[in-house]
């Protein structure tokens, strides 16, 4: 097929663009590691790092240079890996500081959960690439942590986050746009993500139980069977406290959760998730506006929608519509992708500067208040789309 020729052609100019990017912008050659932020004008400030973006930087160059085999990309993946060790490790209680000074001194020292769980997908995507036995061991270090503090052996699932030591805070907020509750659907979906990389590399038996309780706890608790949209937060005992819609979070875990299900090989979960992807791309389709584009949220409480195109949502909608196209088959599913595609070169690329800016708001105005690279704003989103969807197009073919 023509036209997926043409994608693949033209997600790999993009990749490499992206990463050429993030080599040549954010690497702090004065005070070590990357800059903690780059505005639209390519302007890097010293500003704290995240744990965050270290680890996403690490994913995503690992995870390149074994699509590729470029050197320069494996370089950029060993310098985020040394930082990453030298760091944010915390060496006294294990874990990662959420985040540290410009200068690499610890900043804020809390274990976040969802950050942790970065770590081990980052370090597994390393150890891939470099076959570095202390990156994996590192990662299941990590697993062990989460195993033994976060999770709940009562009603199941993760606590969102501890102080240094893993006791309980009262903060447990991914971000100040984020509620204070116990428990999270993005926690548990990159932990699940994360878990799913560690399996395919570990010998440690309880990792696909791990993963089976978490296909559990989605089932269950989290993809609203009425709706087919992600509950975003809860009680300890999973109590639904939220009212919003992420279209985003409901296109990325539709295609996550049957990758996990195909990772650990159970044909029941494979059958039921590939169900269930279906289910959630409807859902998320209905954020899909006549632009091509995916808006952010919708408020269920008010109706209200947040009518903003951030960068990462057009990302994992490419991803999870190309996957929904290959279980139903219907043209249609993947005119989407190429529409959304499409709506990125035209509204999210920065042809000018490089890389994708953060957003546009309704009337498709750049959000130029936003970070270019940042606390958030990393190259795993649109890095992984442009990787996976030229892995799932050369396997087609």
């Amino acid at each position: 097929m023509q036209e997926l020729h043409t994608l693949q052609s033209e997600l790999t100019t993009e990749l490499n663009s992206i990463l050429d990017w993030w080599s040549a912008h954010t690497v702090d050659h004065q005070l070590g590691g990357f800059y903690g932020k780059v505005d639209n004008q390519n302007e890097a400030f010293e500003a704290p790092k995240g744990l965050v973006l270290n680890a996403r930087i690490l994913y995503t160059f690992s995870s390149a240079y074994l699509l590729n085999h470029q050197p320069k990309y494996l370089a950029v993946a060993t310098r985020a890996y040394h930082y990453l060790v030298d760091f944010f490790h915390d060496k006294d209680f294990g874990g990662f500081y959420w985040s540290l000074t410009p200068e690499g001194k610890p900043k804020e020292t809390k274990k976040q959960v969802y950050g942790q769980a970065f770590c081990i997908y980052a370090l597994t995507e390393f150890y891939k690439a470099s076959n570095h036995i202390a990156a994996l061991q590192l990662a299941e270090q990590t697993y062990l942590l989460l195993e033994l503090h976060s999770y709940d052996e009562i009603f199941t699932g993760y606590i969102e986050a501890h102080n240094r030591n893993w006791q309980t805070i009262d903060d447990l907020r991914l971000s100040e746009k984020d509620q204070n509750d116990k428990k999270s659907m993005n926690t548990h979906l990159h932990v699940i993500e994360a878990y799913a990389n560690l399996y395919t590399v570990s010998t440690n038996a309880t990792v696909k139980p791990a993963i089976k309780k978490l296909l559990f706890n989605f089932k269950k608790h989290i993809i609203c069977r009425e709706t087919g949209h992600l509950q975003l937060f809860f009680d300890m005992d999973w109590k639904v406290k939220s009212s919003l819609v992420s279209y985003g979070h409901d296109i990325e875990a539709a295609w996550l959760l049957l990758e996990a299900a195909e990772v650990i090989g159970d044909e029941h979960e494979i059958e039921t998730f590939r169900s269930l992807a279906l289910t959630m791309t409807n859902a998320a389709a209905r954020g899909i506006q006549n632009n091509g584009g995916l808006i952010y949220e919708l408020d269920t409480s008010n109706n209200h929608l947040i009518e903003e195109y951030h960068w990462w949502p057009q990302a994992e909608a490419m991803v999870g519509f190309f996957n929904a196209w290959q279980i139903n088959k219907d043209q249609h599913t993947l005119q989407k992708v190429i529409n959304i595609w499409a709506f990125v070169k035209n509204h999210i690329k920065d042809t000018k500067n490089g890389e994708w800016f953060w957003g546009v708001d309704k009337t498709l105005m750049v959000m130029d208040n936003e970070d270019k690279a940042g606390f958030w704003k990393c190259p795993y989103h649109n890095g992984r789309a442009c990787i996976e969807l030229i892995k799932r197009i050369q396997q087609l073919s």
